[in-house]
């Protein structure tokens, strides 16, 4: 089924009739498909799955487009990003392709459904301004990060799964409880591979969120120890050194701030799990925990 969905989000660009946005959507690296997955799997036999699915990838595929021009980021999934072959500005165009192209496909699928998907846009919108300016200084707030994080990843795969249950005539709040916490957990998890794993394995380098500005969970963990606080802030935001990673890797191996992160995820995985009675679901979350180490 995922096959039909790739084939669906070609054959809508290519409705376009715009060879070059065609031959920039089929460089861009398809992913895990994580969110079309979800749709397969809550309403299989729905009519409308394979449009569900679609939407939300082509959703999801224009904003890492942005994603990767606000972070000036040269790598997407180890290949070169649009922004970094093709420019800027192409690759905001053709994120608005993509978004204005899934929501002319979204209106076939019904109002609730129409809502849902574009809050949640918004609410992603909104968690990417939020990333920019949190990343101008050190973030020490927990609820800020976790606050953040829900807007910008979590908010699509709740919209997702909801509106997949929707379809499938399932429990609406259950199932977007549960695509709420996976989509935590999974940035979160995300967070710390960003720092436990390597960069062929990343596809860009190590310890490349908090060069970025970004202060993930564990970095918030390891700054609240009062002894650490002052030289992890001070190290945010700049190009690491190999001593400057082997330090912050070593100080979170003492403090056991990577383990405490995972646990975080971890309940926020099991709450999920709880929350719906469906093994593929439950096997789904056991796999991304597994991830992470």
């Amino acid at each position: 089924m995922i096959e039909a969905v790739e084939a669906t989000m070609l054959s809508w660009v290519q409705s376009l009739n715009d060879p070059r946005a065609t031959s920039l959507f089929a460089q861009m690296p398809a992913g895990k498909r994580l969110r079309a997955k979800l749709v397969m799997m809550i309403a299989p036999r729905h009519p409308h799955a394979v449009t569900l699915a679609s939407v939300v990838e082509l959703i999801h595929a224009a904003s890492l487009l942005h994603d990767d021009v606000i972070d000036e980021a040269q790598l997407r999934r180890g290949k070169p990003s649009v922004n970094a072959t093709q420019g800027s500005k192409t690759a905001i165009m053709m994120g608005d392709i993509l978004y204005s192209k899934a929501y002319k496909e979204l209106a076939v699928l019904g109002v609730e459904i129409t809502q849902r998907v574009a809050h949640a846009v918004t609410q992603l919108s909104l968690g990417e301004m939020r990333d920019v300016v949190m990343g101008e200084a050190f973030n020490s707030d927990e609820s800020a990060y976790i606050e953040m994080i829900y807007q910008k990843t979590a908010s699509l795969i709740e919209a997702t799964t909801a509106c997949a249950a929707l379809l499938a005539g399932k429990d609406v709040d259950a199932h977007a409880l549960y695509g709420k916490n996976l989509g935590l957990a999974f940035q979160i998890i995300d967070d710390i591979l960003d720092i436990t794993s390597d960069e062929a394995t990343l596809g860009k380098p190590v310890m490349s969120d908090f060069r970025e500005g970004k202060t993930t969970l564990p970095y918030i963990y390891l700054a609240s120890q009062p002894s650490l606080r002052e030289r992890v802030v001070a190290l945010h935001g700049k190009a690491l050194q190999e001593q400057e990673r082997t330090w912050l890797m070593t100080s979170m191996q003492e403090q056991g701030v990577i383990t405490k992160s995972y646990d975080y995820a971890k309940a926020l995985s099991l709450e999920a799990i709880e929350s719906v009675e469906d093994e593929a679901l439950h096997g789904l979350l056991h796999t991304l925990l597994a991830r992470a180490f």
